[in-house]
């Protein structure tokens, strides 16, 4: 498949490690601006894996572009669908509901099986030209003045830069900071899984969530429980945040025990304990959320290496944008590499960082203020109107209206001219957010 989208052959040589949903969006950005481009991932075989994701209208505006189309399609059969959501109190009490985004936003929101829509992306960029080799394990990273490269099963490869896209665990981030950093616990970890409903189907109290889609929230003192029907009903996927004071070492993902779920929910809504008890015990999964602080950079200091996604920036789920702002990664970084050429590559990695550094941060910060919103809340007062509105997610036009392409190619002259001038000053030309809105005409959208 050549997309019309494609430019010409630019000459750049990007090597992007982790095939993740950053270096996979990157790689078929990189490919759409006539970019040279290898994906090297270290798992041996493709494999449909996890729960569920959410992408907001930001990331779908990117998905709709790509293949003029033939993603968008390929998406909608497998995502979530539903009239909106319902937020209970523990006690199963409502408290308020959340219209679904529509068209708000210009382009739609997808939610569904993380593993179902990798699968999307994987064929996809493989289809359109991008190089994806499996079974990479990337041992080093190194870099010259004039290009970057990565030591791969023993061998040198070379690039004129190189992404590391591999993860919060990226061995980039060594090479970018000139340490090694620790993660550590944010203090919260998350119970999830991923199940189909027959059983579910049998016992009254949650035979309605198999009847069609559906999304319900649940939240009490420093834990919420969230839960949807997808595909008709016939899967559920649930997700539950709690405090986790465990500490973090070589791995934070666990075979999750039901018991430990209804240590912290056994007295909740009736509903929630039966989701959890009905939940394949192999199904469920003890997510550990790790934390860091900013990185004070995401290149490296002569510019050929840079980090992307969670490598770069980490986000709490409470956020719903960690996948959002992986994309909007890909899209700059590719947008940038097309702006200043090949000769000019580590101004180009400079002017993607300066893009995205304030925008994902602020992103992220939405995460927090999120979760101690719904965790601090107080739960004896929290049906009283104002409080129940100030328990709905934040839906700020800022981040959800963006047009990261757009935006970057509209700042890109300003941003590098302040670089190559040592101006680093985001607020001399406002694009500390990164905003740049698409404007929708309601009526038109259907809205």
């Amino acid at each position: 498949m050549v997309c019309p989208e494609q430019l010409p052959p630019s000459g750049i040589r990007v090597i992007i490690v982790g095939a993740g949903i950053g270096g996979l969006a990157c790689a078929i950005e990189c490919k759409n601006k006539g970019h040279n481009v290898v994906v090297l991932e270290k798992f041996p075989k493709l494999e449909i894996l996890g729960d569920i994701i959410s992408f907001g209208p930001n990331a779908g505006r990117i998905i709709e572009r790509w293949g003029n189309g033939v993603v968008a399609d390929r998406l909608r059969p497998v995502t979530l669908i539903h009239t909106g959501s319902r937020w209970k109190r523990y006690d199963g009490v409502d408290i308020t509901t959340m219209p679904t985004y529509g068209l708000k936003f210009g382009s739609p929101a997808y939610n569904g099986h993380r593993g179902e829509f990798h699968e999307i992306f994987f064929n996809f960029a493989t289809e359109i030209g991008v190089e994806i080799r499996l079974g990479q394990r990337v041992d080093e990273y190194w870099e010259e003045e004039d290009k970057g490269g990565v030591i791969v099963n023993g061998q040198r490869m070379e690039a004129d830069l190189v992404v590391g896209a591999d993860g919060v665990r990226s061995k980039a981030r060594k090479l970018v900071l000139g340490y090694e950093d620790k993660p550590r616990s944010s203090g919260y970890a998350v119970w999830r899984t991923w199940f189909t409903s027959e059983e579910l189907a049998k016992d009254p109290l949650t035979a309605w969530m198999t009847k069609d889609n559906t999304h319900t929230g649940w939240f009490g003192p420093d834990v919420h429980f969230l839960a949807a029907s997808l595909k008709g009903g016939k899967d559920i996927s649930w997700v539950c945040t709690h405090e986790d004071k465990a500490d973090i070492e070589e791995s934070w993902s666990f075979p999750g025990k039901i018991e430990d779920v209804l240590k912290v929910v056994g007295d909740w809504d009736p509903v929630v304990q039966t989701l959890v008890k009905k939940t394949p015990p192999e199904k469920l999964v003890d997510w550990k959320l790790v934390y860091r602080d900013p990185l004070p950079t995401w290149i490296s200091k002569g510019g050929r290496t840079c980090l992307l996604g969670d490598a770069a920036h980490p986000f709490l789920p409470t956020s719903i944008q960690g996948a959002s702002q992986a994309m909007e990664d890909g899209v700059v970084l590719a947008a940038c590499l097309h702006a200043a050429g090949k000769d000019r590559i580590p101004l180009a990695v400079r002017c993607y960082e300066r893009i995205r550094y304030e925008r994902c941060r602020r992103a992220q910060r939405l995460g927090e203020t999120n979760r101690d919103t719904w965790h601090k809340a107080d739960y004896t007062k929290v049906l009283e109107k104002d409080r129940a509105e100030g328990m709905k997610l934040p839906t700020p036009p800022w981040l959800f209206s963006h047009d990261a392409e757009t935006n970057a190619y509209q700042i890109f002259p300003e941003v590098s001219k302040n670089i190559l001038e040592g101006k680093y000053g985001f607020q001399e030309i406002g694009y500390q957010t990164g905003i740049c809105e698409r404007k929708v005409d309601p009526v038109s959208r259907g809205v």
